[in-house]
């Protein structure tokens, strides 16, 4: 699998690795530096804990356990999603495609009504908020929230299951938004 920008970037290309290996010490600048070479994939998570909707773009999600089923995302604790997904029992993981770069990029600006025109979405016969356009969610319970830095981990067990059509995924790649090309030549795991 290759990655594609969908957005390109005045940005510099990353630099080339030397080959001497030089430890460094890994501080704020250089996690930024290493985790924009990490491909992740996009996602909306949304929930509601009595006072209207909340939601946030995620590239944290992450497969914990086939048995339960669980996975786990993490929330700033400064996120203005963090009061909503510190109360609620459940909440909605919206996977995106590549071609929804605009709901992802809503979902993580500040200082704005995410859920306003437009964004199309409803509530599921449980109550929690979904994006109309996702073409697939899970919907979870929270099992747990760990405080860890300044974020806080958040384990969920996954409940139900739609797919409302077949998507390629949105990823986010080296500070932008990317999909993935299959290579015909790479072997599934």
């Amino acid at each position: 699998m290759s990655v594609h920008a969908i957005n390109p970037s005045d940005r510099p290309p990353l630099s080339v690795v030397p080959d001497r290996l030089e430890e460094r010490t890994v501080d704020a600048d250089v996690y930024r530096s290493v985790f924009r070479r990490h491909a992740a994939g996009v996602v909306v998570i949304t929930a509601d804990a009595g006072h209207g909707p909340a939601g946030f773009t995620a590239t944290s999600l992450v497969s914990v356990s086939l048995l339960p089923p669980l996975v786990s995302f993490a929330i700033a604790t400064s996120a203005s999603s963090w009061p909503t997904v510190s109360k609620v029992d459940s909440l909605v993981i919206n996977f995106l495609s590549a071609d929804q770069q605009g709901i992802a990029g809503r979902f993580a600006t500040s200082g704005i009504d995410r859920f306003a025109e437009p964004t199309s979405w409803s509530r599921l016969r449980t109550g929690e908020p979904v994006l109309d356009e996702a073409p697939s969610f899970l919907r979870a319970q929270v099992e747990h929230r760990f405080a860890v830095g300044d974020h806080y981990l958040v384990v969920a067990r996954l409940t139900t299951h739609s797919e409302r059509r077949e998507h390629e995924p949105l990823l986010y790649h080296d500070g932008r938004y990317a999909t993935a090309t299959p290579n015909p030549k790479a072997q599934h795991v």
